[in-house]
């Protein structure tokens, strides 16, 4: 067997020995085979290392890096990470003083760090690898405004509004989940299933955003986000259960990149789900829950940016994706090997992983 620090583990090893918490619990059982959903959760656990059986195949220098290893591995990464680390912690220090203090809050200063990031980047497919190759690092509200912000603008750009309208976007995603900070931290760092009443006190946090911002100086659009964003166009959201048009048209867009970035990044209680899989839960869910254009153009352009990724199929087979299926864009076609595999019609295959 060989120790192994948490970042060197690789999808596919096997646990040499069972991994405990603090409380001597098994967090992984011996001979289990490590995912990246499982190694998330041992960085999420704090676990530094582990010992994992000798794996030729994976433990040898000449393994082929993975698309987002890669891209960690740049300098471009590198600064992205900073400028995104220097933004949160403006983020929460002006939004605490906000809160905590009753202190004015220019948000056009807090655009600055978020649109330099976006330049710095050089084009919106970057952007989404970046976000993608942090999954795991952070489960902050904080972090999760910065991620929505980020994805609010670059929708808005793939939908062609103005440039004005992709800055207010992102306004609206930097401070959308604001009311958080009004649930007591105990019950969202929770770990196992809320109860009831715990999930009341989360919902409000929706009403609790918009009574921080009501009577701040900031455009309407940022404060019905607030409440708005969780919404949903057939009429089955809350806390106003308003349908359709009297939606926000921010908080529509709003509500799609919440949802998206809430389910791909890692929580106290569970890894990142896989961002095809997410796609596949949006459809399975009902597209009629989101405005049509904008769930439409997110789901078509977000899994465009995947393509020519390597993935990990459901029956463990390791493929590039080359293809969408237009109107069911979590099914596409993988290649693996010499062999095309069309998801749509293979329904007992699905996308596990991005590698």
């Amino acid at each position: 067997m060989t120790k192994l620090p948490t970042s060197k583990l690789k999808p596919g090893m096997i646990v040499a020995n069972d991994v405990l918490n603090y409380d001597n619990k098994i967090i992984i059982a011996k001979g289990t085979e490590l995912s990246q959903t499982l190694i998330t959760r041992l960085e999420l656990y704090g676990v530094l290392n582990i010992y994992v059986e000798e794996v030729p195949a994976l433990a040898g220098s000449d393994q082929e890096p993975t698309h987002y290893e890669r891209i960690r591995d740049t300098e471009l990464f590198r600064e992205f990470q900073a400028d995104y680390e220097e933004g949160r912690k403006s983020l929460e220090f002006h939004v605490s003083e906000m809160v905590d203090r009753n202190v004015e809050v220019d948000p056009v200063m807090l655009l600055e760090k978020p649109l330099e990031m976006i330049a710095k980047a050089g084009s919106r497919v970057s952007v989404i690898d970046m976000l993608h190759a942090m999954r795991g690092f952070d489960d902050s509200t904080f972090a999760h405004c910065m991620n929505v912000a980020l994805l609010n603008y670059v929708v808005a750009g793939w939908l062609r509004w103005s440039q004005a309208d992709q800055e207010m976007a992102m306004m609206c995603g930097i401070l959308f989940d604001i009311g958080k900070l009004k649930v007591p931290r105990e019950i969202l760092n929770k770990t196992g299933a809320l109860t009831e009443e715990e999930m009341k006190e989360v919902r409000r946090h929706a009403e609790y955003g918009y009574q921080i911002l009501r009577d701040r100086n900031l455009p309407d659009y940022v404060k019905n986000t607030a409440i708005m964003h969780h919404e949903r166009f057939d009429g089955s959201g809350y806390p106003l259960r308003v349908p359709g048009e009297r939606v926000d048209y921010f908080a529509r867009l709003t509500a799609v990149c919440d949802v998206y970035d809430a389910m791909t990044s890692a929580r106290v209680y569970r890894g990142p789900i896989c961002p095809f899989r997410v796609v596949e839960i949006f459809e399975e869910e009902g597209l009629e829950k989101y405005d049509p254009d904008i769930i439409m153009t997110f789901l078509k352009n977000v899994t465009y940016t995947y393509i020519q990724n390597s993935c990990v199929l459901s029956d463990g087979r390791e493929g590039i994706i080359i293809m969408l299926n237009p109107g069911e864009y979590s099914r596409p076609v993988v290649k693996c090997g010499n062999e095309f595999i069309d998801l749509n019609k293979q329904r007992d295959l699905r996308i596990e992983e991005l590698k």
